[in-house]
């Protein structure tokens, strides 16, 4: 079995079922696979913990660098709407309740400071850019916690008052 796939099987465990689920023998049986074949990947429930932080983080970067922007801002908008749209945001809200050790979500905070802080002193107006950013933060929680309350034309239009703001 692949990684991606246990990995998979822990977030659907924990969406479907919250936090107090995330096993190794629950993620085990989600995947369909012994506990001994998820201890081959993950050594235990906090290295499963982090590799899904992990994945989150590299998604979204795999998400900005495909986006053919001109500003990081705009990538960065246009790369939260992609996921919000595609669903790959709401595994945000889940993995990171998982994590009960603060020092779990390190690389995620890293992340958050480099996606915050990049490229800014490139944008015409930084403050701008700021407050843009800070709103693809806002989109990523609604995505997360109720991705049936914009309709994809709203959506639409949210991202484009997000990129005339930078204008």
């Amino acid at each position: 079995m692949r990684r991606d796939e246990l990995l998979d099987a822990a977030e659907r465990l924990l969406a479907d079922q919250g936090g107090h689920a995330l096993t190794l023998a629950a993620v085990a049986d989600e995947a369909g696979v012994s506990k001994g074949g998820l201890l081959y990947h993950f050594s235990n429930k906090d290295a499963l913990i982090r590799a899904m932080v992990e994945r989150l983080i590299a998604d979204f970067d795999e998400l900005m660098a495909e986006q053919k922007q001109e500003s990081y801002t705009r990538r960065y908008i246009c790369a939260t709407f992609a996921a919000v749209r595609s669903g790959r945001l709401r595994r945000w809200a889940v993995v990171t309740g998982a994590a009960g050790d603060p020092s779990l979500l390190e690389p995620l905070r890293e992340a958050m400071t480099r996606w915050h802080t990049e490229g800014l002193d490139d944008e015409p107006d930084p403050m701008a850019a700021q407050i843009v950013r800070l709103a693809c933060e806002g989109i990523w929680d609604v995505g997360s916690h109720a991705p049936d309350l914009h309709s994809a034309e709203h959506l639409g239009e949210l991202e484009r008052r997000l990129l005339t703001l930078l204008a």
